[in-house]
């Protein structure tokens, strides 16, 4: 039996992301993505329901416009999360955070890649590697969480961080590439 791209894409296997079931599904997204960015602030349960239509939520939550995601359905998010404007998530493969989650403006968090192989490359396949963060997060602005990436409970990352590497519980960790800053003592 053969397997099917999404299978490959969601194995962090090289797939092809011009497989139909793929752009079909893309496009599913694209045309609620437009829906909910096209919102107006007072809207607000209408922005609820669109989200629901693409994301997987376990509480409450709160995404503000605009946003982007290639799929939506490879997104979990957990109680009391937050992003705030301009958040990009390709969610190629799964990305699975935690309950009290702050993301700030302009986060992205990239589950795709591409074979630094140019002639790889140029055949148009890609990979994806899933990303988890953990609980009681706070990401600052503009920083980049790279795919495969784990981030433990209780962390900080500071604006502007270039995440490649997984990160423990209970530190601060930031810069380009992102390191571990101060150990955080928890109360």
């Amino acid at each position: 039996m053969s397997i099917s791209e999404k299978e490959k894409m969601l194995a962090g296997e090289y797939y092809n992301p011009l497989d139909e079931e793929l752009l079909r599904e893309r496009e599913f997204a694209k045309n609620l993505i437009f829906e909910l960015n096209m919102t107006s602030p007072n809207e607000k349960e209408k922005r609820q329901s669109i989200l629901r239509q693409l994301i997987q939520a376990k509480g409450l939550f709160l995404i503000e416009p605009p946003f982007y995601c290639d799929y939506g359905y490879n997104i979990e998010v957990g109680d009391n999360f937050f992003a705030n404007y301009g958040c990009i998530i390709l969610d190629c493969n799964k990305v699975i955070i935690g309950d009290n989650v702050l993301l700030g403006p302009n986060v992205q968090i990239y589950t795709a890649a591409h074979p630094t192989n140019a002639k790889e490359r140029l055949r148009g396949m890609e990979y994806a590697k899933p990303i988890v963060i953990g609980n009681n997060v706070w990401i600052g602005g503009g920083a980049i969480i790279c795919p495969g990436v784990t981030i433990g409970d209780n962390v900080t990352i500071g604006a502007g961080s270039v995440v490649t590497k997984d990160i423990p519980a209970n530190v601060v960790g930031a810069g380009n590439p992102c390191r571990i800053v101060r150990e955080i003592v928890n109360s």
